[in-house]
């Protein structure tokens, strides 16, 4: 037996198929961030984009895999929802950077990357640290400015991370996103303000931030 709709329900249906269609072919399958131009021109890319290009959205949060779609094991979970992880960097080259986030993936830490890409993500680094350096990493409630191994894995094992890796084989981190969501405007567009510095590689302090220890 064969079943058909009426075409007027067809017609309903192809109408909101056609322009979901259309957009899933204009954006890149990796793509990270979304930027609108001067012009108004809109594109995608799978990198850090600098504020001079217009107006940035990150779309990590929507296009990466999310944490919750792989189970972590009990003992590992636990710790990732008492103590969570984010590691805070510059968007420019910053080899502390690397190292710091190559320790965590060594040690299998489930974590959140944020990236300074605006004046307005440096000052909330203020905000949060204290001061505007990378990398920057909390642990809980524990702030650690300056990479320094020794210290971070400290800190790591004293909130109960294992020190080998025990993330499944098919774990994905998220990608890396700016510390301030970036929201489209609804209104028109107003005139082209003063354009902000770009703020590419901050000053860094190795000093531990902490002066009382280990407190969790």
């Amino acid at each position: 037996m064969t079943f058909r709709l009426p075409s007027n329900r067809l017609r309903r249906i192809a109408a909101h198929c056609v322009p979901l269609a259309a957009l899933l072919l204009a954006m890149p399958c990796h793509a990270q961030f979304k930027v609108i131009g001067a012009d108004g021109k809109v594109t995608y890319t799978d990198r850090a984009p600098s504020t001079s290009e217009g107006r940035v959205t990150a779309l990590g949060a929507r296009t990466a895999p999310a944490v919750a779609e792989v189970e972590l094991p009990f003992d590992l979970r636990q710790t990732a929802n008492r103590y969570p992880v984010t590691l805070y960097v510059a968007s420019g080259a910053c080899e502390p950077c690397d190292s710091g986030r190559a320790l965590l993936r060594q040690r299998g830490v489930p974590y959140a990357e944020k990236i300074v890409l605006s004046a307005e993500d440096s000052e909330a680094l203020q905000k949060l640290s204290g001061r505007r350096d990378v990398p920057t990493l909390t642990i809980g409630s524990q702030v650690v400015r300056g990479m320094a191994s020794d210290l971070w894995n400290s800190y790591l094992d004293a909130a109960g991370y294992p020190r080998e890796s025990k993330l499944p084989a098919a774990y994905k981190y998220r990608a890396a996103a700016p510390i301030v969501e970036r929201r489209e405007a609804a209104a028109a567009p107003a005139a082209p303000a003063e354009a902000k510095p770009e703020v590419d590689a901050l000053p860094i302090d190795r000093a531990p931030v902490s002066s009382g220890g280990i407190r969790f």
